[in-house]
């Protein structure tokens, strides 16, 4: 058998590691593993009539190629944010020119094209890491008949289908760490930190992380804010703390009362355009309220740098592992999942089938603009 295997989307710690206990599975197996560049651009962009030009798209994968990068963060297959059924007209290879047409949205559905790529290269089986988008795509390859293994990630935790994505956990820590470390600089000279966090649609990253940090007020991509009110309260947090000084940690994703998501740039092949920027109006404005100084920090790409943690090496290498283990069963159509702690599997097309987001009447205080757990037990190890 032949397995190929990309990584799509923003990378995360986690990707490395889960790439490396695919090949080694499979290896076992007396497998192969090829590997595509660049997500799903990869096999969109190589032509089965010119070998020569492929090299760039492609990736043989051995034990001995993959031997250190468990070790790492980041991927190296590299990615993209491509969508072979939404190709735009200046994203199309050359080499594809005529050969589709456009639907009424001027893109390409090149899905055709992929089928080809799949049957000439051999693959029987393909291992798509990634997040809901990258996993959407998955889901419409299995609708062709292709044996699809998919292994969820991203760092906001927000995969429908799965309780755990590999790269959560990272960047929670990652962003605990760069939360305290902040409380020096604000501390000294008594301001007010705001620190934005990735999270699209889903604040769950800025609400463990400001939970575990003890900010004292935490903004999330599901519950507008009130500005004038956060301001009173934050505030009422510097004259209590003995420091004179607060910290406010939100998600780029969280928006004012009657505001909109602050978005920037032309949509992605997905739909998105770029988040970011709403921590420094939020800066802004309690500055303009409050007459304080204020310590802006967006930590963005800070928080998928670097190598994974434990947890996210666990999961991603069990990802890998069960991945391959599925197809030995002759599975596929399949998403690798946590469920209730355990590892298990769900259709791959569980994460276009649902939105998973923060359980807000659960966790979370909307008067107050803070974490609040109203009962731990019983509740999965990320609370959720």
């Amino acid at each position: 058998m032949r397995i190929g295997i990309l990584t799509g989307g923003g990378d995360v710690p986690g990707l490395n590691p889960c790439i490396k206990a695919v090949v080694n599975r499979a290896e076992e197996s007396g497998w192969q593993i090829l590997g595509f560049r660049r997500g799903w651009a990869g096999p969109l962009n190589i032509n089965p009539d010119d070998e020569a030009a492929n090299a760039r798209w492609l990736m043989p994968l051995d034990r001995n190629a993959v031997r250190t990068i468990g070790r790492t963060g980041g991927t190296i297959l590299h990615s993209s944010r491509t969508n072979p059924s939404r190709v735009a007209a200046s994203a199309l290879p050359a080499f594809l020119a005529g050969r589709f047409t456009a639907g009424k949205e001027g893109t390409f559905d090149c899905t055709a094209h992929i089928l080809r790529v799949l049957e000439h290269l051999g693959i029987d089986a393909l291992v798509p890491i990634g997040g809901d988008d990258t996993l959407s795509y998955a889901a419409r390859l299995h609708q062709e008949g292709v044996k699809v293994m998919a292994c969820p990630k991203t760092m906001d935790n927000d995969v429908h289908g799965t309780d755990y994505c590999m790269g959560f956990s990272t960047a929670v820590s990652r962003s605990v760490d760069y939360i305290t470390a902040l409380r020096t600089p604000t501390g000294s000279h008594e301001r007010i930190a705001v620190v934005e966090l990735f999270g699209r649609n889903s604040g769950e990253t800025a609400l463990i992380s400001g939970y575990l940090a003890d900010a004292d007020r935490v903004l999330i991509s599901e519950v507008p804010f009130d500005i004038e009110r956060l301001a009173e309260q934050i505030m009422r947090d510097r004259a209590a703390n003995p420091s004179n000084y607060a910290v406010v940690v939100l998600s780029e994703g969280a928006h004012m009362k009657g505001g909109e998501v602050i978005e920037r740039g032309a949509a992605d092949a997905y739909g998105h355009r770029k988040l970011g920027g709403i921590g420094q109006i939020v800066g802004e404005e309690l500055k303009r309220l409050t007459g304080l100084g204020i310590v802006s920090q967006a930590l963005a790409y800070l928080m998928r740098a670097g190598a994974p943690d434990s947890l996210d090496q666990m999961v991603a290498t069990s990802y890998g592992i069960m991945a391959v283990q599925q197809l030995e069963k002759g599975n596929s159509g399949l998403m690798m999942a946590l469920r209730d702690g355990n590892y298990t599997t769900v259709p791959v097309d569980s994460c276009i089938k649902g939105l998973k987001r923060v359980d807000v009447e659960a966790l979370y205080d909307v008067a107050e603009y803070r974490p609040k757990v109203r009962q731990v037990f019983g509740k999965p190890m990320f609370l959720y």
